[in-house]
């Protein structure tokens, strides 16, 4: 079933599962256990398809990337947003950099910070001026965005054909 971004990710939102505690009081679940999806960046030179990790609970969305010495280049993670209010990343215990993408409610790319600086408590969200609210987060491997040619304004669609 493929659908925008935003009706999808408003779904999951309403049906996410509360967390049983901080992040720093629990081992971080194995991201085998996250629900899995099937993601497709459209863009001028064709359609991008990655295989992403839902954050789909307050606790997986706490948890994301933190600990992964890796990631390979069709992979990634997505966060819906879980509550009412801006969206913000930050790179605490991420190991790796990160290509951050934050999608609008029609799945259209609005800002992507290329590269975050791994380990960083710097926040990361869309800058002010653009007062456009984002309903998700895409984070993928730092570089990926410029190696495929990915852009603000390129539009996503997620599937659970995964």
């Amino acid at each position: 079933m493929r659908t925008k971004c935003g009706v999808y990710l408003a779904c999951v939102a309403i049906t996410a599962l509360a967390a049983s505690g901080p992040l720093g009081a629990q081992k971080p679940e194995s991201l085998d256990h996250f629900p899995q999806l099937t993601a497709v960046i459209t863009t001028a030179s064709g359609a991008q398809r990655f295989n992403v990790w839902l954050a789909d609970t307050p606790a997986r969305s706490e948890q994301g990337l933190m600990f992964v010495p890796s990631l390979d280049h069709d992979r990634g993670m997505l966060f819906p947003r879980n509550n009412a209010g801006p969206m913000s990343i930050w790179m605490k215990n991420t190991l790796i950099p990160l290509d951050i993408m934050f999608i609008d409610a029609h799945g259209q790319i609005i800002f992507i910070r290329h590269s975050a600086t791994p380990q960083s408590e710097a926040i990361i969200r869309v800058p002010a001026p653009m007062m456009t609210p984002a309903e998700a987060v895409l984070e993928l491997a730092g570089g990926e965005c410029d190696r495929r040619h990915i852009a603000q304004g390129d539009r996503l669609t997620v599937s659970r054909d995964h």
